[in-house]
């Protein structure tokens, strides 16, 4: 894909370095090398508003500002590296970088354990470098890909990363983009893919200086973030190019596998090719270009499956999507609430169908919504779908930020951990999920402005009006409220929270070693559904080679009558297990089974059965 101009600062090499900004509103651009080697350059103008010069006898790590009609000096909206915050100078960065991972593929989709993690809070440093002696953890736990929270420059140095205002430039508190190559190249080391959170619907209140070269920005769509990007209207051409120029730079410079896109329903664009379909034809040609396994992963709140439709079926072609139904439902069994958005849940039957097709809401009328919503996801492939218990939006938007682990019983976590894993969609943990974190992640930030620090906390109350939660959320800009997001690992050294550890780690290798799980399949696969028992039974096979993992969330025990193919059925694991921790298995460690049977349950555990195989 032509993306006819290569903007930001590019690195020639032999002290030579080229400037190309897009800046339509101004009549004349400058950039001003900073001391030592103090000059302005003034810059020729391009046909599209574009501006360039090459700077020749300059440092490979020179500071510079454009001056926009020899009056005002503003960073460059394509800085790659802001060492001084959003206000500050840009910096040169050469894209040299002595790379190990020469013989990288990535993996196929259908082979990612996602982690998500926030490179502030995930180590006492809170930096990328930091985070790369853990990684023999996740490596032992069956993880596939590292996935990090958006490291797009933001204000201050304590932020979730969706305040950022330099799409291309590497938060300097991380480590900027040395400490993150550092970080890719280490995972691939180690086998991990490397999944990079973008955000491409909008950008920060503080630092955005984007207004002042051109339209970036529409006033004909609102976001609940502000202006939204301006995808289709006029100067769009070259605010696509921005974005399409940034996606493949995180491919090409960082080596980054698979990009997870913030919320693509406040991407507003209504032209005739848009712009998440010219992103998902660019990543298709990357792949070639670099015979590397790379992503598209959206977000989205439309329940819409043209986002990862193939294009011939109307769709745009994105690789996958979070399915926050999954959640939801699972979310709403577990805990009972009935709050917001979650009203709309709660029915085992919402699990069953998400477990079978993915979303729950597939035309049907959505009461938290007051108007049907969705479309039907049953044809999708299931490796298309990420599904996951916690993330970051599920636990920080809650009102204090917490976690699973401090509104359920233990008994509760494994049976969480078991439907999770046990699914037949690409599942993510998030940081500390797998031993029971009990730290909270509420929301934070880091803004200078105090009129806007305001905002924000007022914004963090209206937020939760819809929610019975009679509570104050927690300071955003305080630094307690940053501090107390960072999990604790030493609760792994505790039984309850060791055993959870090693239940993750076993269901992730079952997943792994047994072709019926390894399958992600959602035609290998049936579900029955007992309401009036509370249990949920997943049926899934591959060949000859079967399971069936029977979700119990009851406050009693049950023994539900089941459908179970003919043949000598072996637990492989009941959660219920003294060995976990659990009151004891009623399960005996053979089933045979002449097509149907009684399974004793324990409240709030799950069984997994495995088919024998015989060898004729």
């Amino acid at each position: 894909m032509d993306l006819h101009h290569e903007i930001g600062a590019r690195w020639l090499g032999s002290g030579r370095c080229r400037f190309r900004v897009w800046a339509p509103k101004q009549e004349r651009v400058s950039v001003r090398i900073l001391p030592p080697d103090e000059r302005t350059l003034a810059m020729e103008e391009e046909a599209g508003g574009y501006f360039t010069v090459i700077a020749e006898d300059v440092a490979e790590d020179a500071q510079y500002r454009y001056l926009l009609n020899d009056e005002t000096e503003r960073p460059d909206p394509v800085s790659r590296y802001q060492p001084e915050g959003v206000h500050g100078p840009s910096q040169i960065v050469p894209p040299d970088f002595d790379w190990t991972d020469n013989g990288w593929s990535g993996i196929p989709l259908a082979d990612y354990i996602f982690y998500e993690l926030h490179v502030g809070t995930f180590t006492e440093a809170g930096t990328f470098e930091a985070i790369i002696p853990h990684l023999d953890d996740l490596v032992d736990l069956g993880i596939t890909a590292v996935e990090l929270m958006p490291v797009a420059q933001f204000p201050g140095d304590r932020n979730w990363g969706y305040d950022g205002v330099y799409p291309f430039a590497v938060q300097d508190s991380y480590g900027g983009p040395l400490g993150l190559k550092r970080l890719v190249n280490a995972c691939h080391e180690k086998g991990l893919a490397v999944v990079l959170d973008v955000v491409y619907n909008h950008f920060g209140p503080e630092g955005n200086y984007l207004w002042d070269y051109g339209p970036y920005f529409t006033d004909t769509y609102q976001t609940p973030w502000g202006y939204a990007v301006n995808f289709d209207g006029p100067g769009s051409d070259a605010v696509r190019t921005y974005f399409l120029t940034n996606v493949r730079d995180w491919f090409r410079e960082f080596h980054i596998d698979a990009l997870r896109l913030d919320a693509v329903h406040a991407i507003y664009d209504f032209s005739a090719k848009p712009f998440l379909e010219k992103m998902a034809l660019l990543a298709k040609e990357e792949r070639r270009n670099l015979n590397r396994n790379l992503h598209l992963i959206a977000e989205s709140a439309l329940n819409d499956t043209r986002i990862i439709r193939p294009r011939g079926l109307g769709g745009f072609e994105l690789d996958s999507q979070w399915n926050d139904d999954f959640h939801h439902a699972l979310h709403c069994l577990l805990t009972g609430e009935q709050e917001g958005y979650y009203i709309d849940f709660g029915a085992l039957g919402d699990l069953a169908k998400a477990m079978t097709e993915g979303y729950v809401y597939s035309g049907q009328y959505s009461a938290f919504r007051e108007r049907r919503h969705g479309n039907s996801s049953r044809n999708i492939p299931a490796k298309q779908l990420v599904v996951f218990a916690q993330n970051h939006d599920q636990i920080g938007n809650r009102m204090v930020g917490d976690r699973l682990s401090t509104m359920i019983s233990f008994e509760q976590q494994k049976l969480a951990a078991g439907v999770l894993l046990l699914s037949p969609f690409p599942p993510l943990l998030f940081m500390g999920e797998e031993y029971g974190d009990t730290a909270p992640f509420p929301y934070f930030i880091s803004h200078e402005d105090p009129d806007l620090v305001e905002a924000v906390r007022k914004g963090r109350r209206e937020e939760f009006a819809a929610f019975a939660w009679n509570r104050e959320p927690p300071d955003p800009q305080s630094e307690t409220t940053f501090a107390q997001a960072r999990p604790n690992r030493n609760l792994r050294q505790e039984e309850t929270h060791g055993l959870l550890l090693k239940l993750h780690r076993d269901l992730i290798r079952l997943r792994r070693d047994l072709p019926a799980l390894r399958n992600l399949s959602k035609k290998n696969l049936s579900a029955q559904c007992v309401e009036a028992a509370g249990t949920l039974a997943l049926h899934r096979w591959k060949g000859t080679e079967a399971i069936l993992a029977i979700f119990h969330f009851g406050d009693a025990p049950a023994a539900p009558s089941l459908d179970l193919p003919v043949g000598i059925w072996h637990k492989r694991l009941d959660s219920a297990d003294t060995v976990w921790n659990g009151p004891g298995s009623n399960v005996p460690d053979e089933i045979p089974s002449t097509g149907r049977v009684e399974v004793s349950l324990q409240p709030h555990s799950f069984v997994l059965l495995q088919k024998q195989i015989l060898h004729l």
